[in-house]
């Protein structure tokens, strides 16, 4: 299996560019785009995404959000963890581990990882070793979360029950 680089995006506008590609773009990007044309972020800021890159192609992308515990409505103590958003590897290139490459280096932060799956992807997921989250509330709200904690960490210690 091919090993491969994850690397944290800049903010500029090569980036953006790059990630209209991606069917998940939207309101984030578009966002980041007027700050970008405000000036108001610089090519060094902080990006909350990361990517990997197929010779110079952007192929695949996830944005990783550190919630710090007291903002935490998932786990019971609160803690600290990383949400996993947009996760997306282009179409030409899935199937070959790109995917799998993103989430191992989120698991690799040493923090539980919390996610919320599409519909179609609870049995990558699962592989990934991530539980599902069945709370009621979760549901009400429209999400399917999924969370993985780090070894030795019991999943019954941290789930709320609602």
């Amino acid at each position: 299996m091919e090993m491969y680089e994850v690397v944290r995006l800049k903010i500029n506008f090569k980036t953006l560019e790059e990630f209209e590609n991606f069917r998940e773009y939207g309101q984030q990007e578009l966002s980041m785009k007027e700050d970008l044309e405000g000036n108001i972020i610089d090519n060094d800021s902080e990006s909350p995404f990361y990517g990997i890159y197929f010779g110079n192609k952007l192929v695949a992308r996830m944005s990783l959000y550190k919630i710090e515990a007291k903002f935490d409505r998932y786990f019971e103590p609160a803690q600290d963890y990383y949400e996993l958003w947009k996760l997306e590897v282009l179409p030409a290139y899935q199937g070959r581990g790109i995917g799998t490459a993103l989430v191992d280096y989120a698991k690799g932060l040493g923090l539980p990882v919390k996610t919320n799956g599409r519909q179609s992807s609870d049995e990558f997921w699962k592989k990934m070793k991530f539980e599902p989250i069945t709370y009621q509330t979760e549901r009400d709200r429209g999400e399917n979360p999924f969370v993985w904690f780090p070894e030795g960490v019991s999943e019954q210690q941290y789930t709320k029950s609602e």
